[in-house]
């Protein structure tokens, strides 16, 4: 288990980095996250082309090759309109109802096993989801996108797990890359910003950070269950208050704070149950 946990923790702390370049885009230079979405597919499929394996072009022949896919779309484009507004650590407080929603439809339509413990870590995951969220009081459309895109980043993660044996990891990312620049290629031409050596390198860190962070994510899932890397992936709320705090002095009001708490207390619970 501990190759998969150590892919799991490298994983967890290139997306935030990603997320942290397209906020310093949407938020500081006024890009869109249309655009930043677009060009975050582009210069990931640029990459990983020169090592995809044979046998790559007939998966886009497969139609859960191109669900997951949107799926994906959904989410970036989802979490980068909500850092638009929103501290980097409320996004991910709220984004992370995914990991609840991947656990439990794992459990639905991949059969894998659940116990009423797991179940009740992650009922308390999901009350720290709520005080980050604070619907009804204190909830804003940012905080929306988020809960937004936790929803299909969980069903995303379902679908890599369901997935994983189909082909390399190299081939999945490039698929999911592929088809999510072409899916969004219109709405991004039509949101390119002047371009400046600051917007370029961005585009480009954000890009990098988040292929290897799918990347390594699809490694991982090939090497364990969705429901025990679970908990691993709350690492991403450590990273992401982390990024935030250093990058834009954002510290997390109060229910914030002990929202996020609960969420990492609980994915760690889970972890330790499972040594016990």
């Amino acid at each position: 288990m501990r190759k998969p946990i150590a892919l799991m923790f490298i994983a967890m702390s290139f997306i935030p980095m990603g997320d942290t370049a397209g906020k310093l885009l949407v938020a500081q230079d006024g890009v869109a996250p249309i655009y930043v979405a677009w060009t975050r597919f582009v210069v990931g499929a640029i990459l990983v082309l020169p090592f995809i394996p044979a046998g790559t072009w007939p998966l886009f022949k497969d139609w859960r090759v191109w669900f997951r896919a949107l799926l994906l779309t959904g989410g970036i484009t989802s979490i980068l309109t909500a850092l638009q507004t929103e501290p980097i650590a409320n996004v991910f407080g709220a984004f992370f109802i995914g990991p609840i929603l991947s656990f439990f439809l794992s459990s639905i339509l991949l059969r894998e096993p659940i116990t009423p413990l797991q179940t009740l870590l992650l009922l308390l995951g999901f009350a720290g989801v709520l005080l980050v969220v604070k619907p009804g009081f204190g909830m804003t459309p940012g905080l929306g996108f988020g809960v937004l895109a936790g929803c299909f980043y969980g069903a995303f993660l379902t679908a890599s797990k369901w997935l994983a044996e189909t082909a390399r990891p190299r081939a999945l990312l490039f698929t999911q890359l592929g088809i999510s620049a072409a899916v969004t290629l219109p709405f991004g031409l039509q949101a390119v910003p002047p371009m400046t050596s600051e917007i370029a390198a961005l585009t480009f860190a954000s890009g990098l950070c988040s292929m290897l962070g799918n990347l390594i994510l699809i490694l991982a899932y090939r090497l364990a269950p969705s429901t025990t890397l679970a908990p691993f992936v709350y690492f991403q709320l450590i990273a992401a208050t982390s990024l935030g705090w250093l990058v834009f002095q954002d510290l997390p009001d109060t229910l914030t704070l002990a929202g996020l708490a609960l969420l990492i207390g609980s994915g760690f619970a889970s972890l330790i149950r499972r040594r016990t």
